[in-house]
């Protein structure tokens, strides 16, 4: 069974943006240090124009050889005019709203997210699948979410995008891993406590 992880960058008080969904004031900590962390440990999660950027175009796929992003996210490639923002994975984006795939490389599910999550990780495959957000659609997959990497910043949003877009309820995990940089940014992972 392929695991689905939900990687994903937040403020100390657990936000992934602001209100609006902005997380762009988590840019300055990508710095050489955590970009060779990521390049070394989770280069799919790089955006294809990122590893251009990089030079890092032929790093193999070290996790995860599919992506499932929410709409929000997605959009965040589609208004800098790119429609396959993970191109060196299986894109799926999960949108009631977009009724059509700009990119043959992405695949849109309208409904039963869970379902059709549950079906790709009954695949058979080496690789997991990497949940990229955003909050709605990590509250919708909670139940689904096997393990949790959470690339904490150093900053206090206050109010803003929580991780997770759902109504209360309990979830527990179990603490892996935790790696401090000298950034001040951790990386921590959970796996589901079943």
């Amino acid at each position: 069974m392929r695991k689905l992880t939900y990687f994903i960058a937040c403020s100390i008080d657990g936000f992934i943006g602001d209100p609006g969904g902005d997380a762009t004031s988590m840019l300055r900590f990508l710095d050489e240090e955590y970009i060779a962390f990521l390049k070394t440990e989770y280069p799919e999660t790089l955006p294809t124009q990122g590893r251009r950027a990089l030079g890092l175009d032929d790093l193999p796929n070290k996790r995860f050889d599919t992506v499932i992003q929410g709409r929000g996210s997605y959009d965040l490639a589609l208004v800098e005019g790119i429609t396959s923002p993970y191109a060196h994975l299986r894109e799926y984006v999960a949108s009631s709203t977009l009724k059509e795939s700009p990119d043959p490389n992405v695949e849109i599910i309208a409904d039963d997210l869970p379902g059709k999550v549950r079906e790709l990780k009954a695949e058979d495959g080496e690789f997991g699948i990497y949940l990229c957000g955003g909050s709605r659609t990590a509250g919708e997959l909670l139940d689904e979410i096997d393990e949790l990497v959470i690339k904490t910043y150093p900053l206090v949003y206050g109010t803003g995008m929580p991780m997770f877009g759902s109504g209360f309820a309990i979830s527990e995990f179990a603490p892996e891993s935790v790696r401090t940089f000298g950034n001040g940014v951790l990386v921590r992972t959970y796996s589901r406590k079943r």
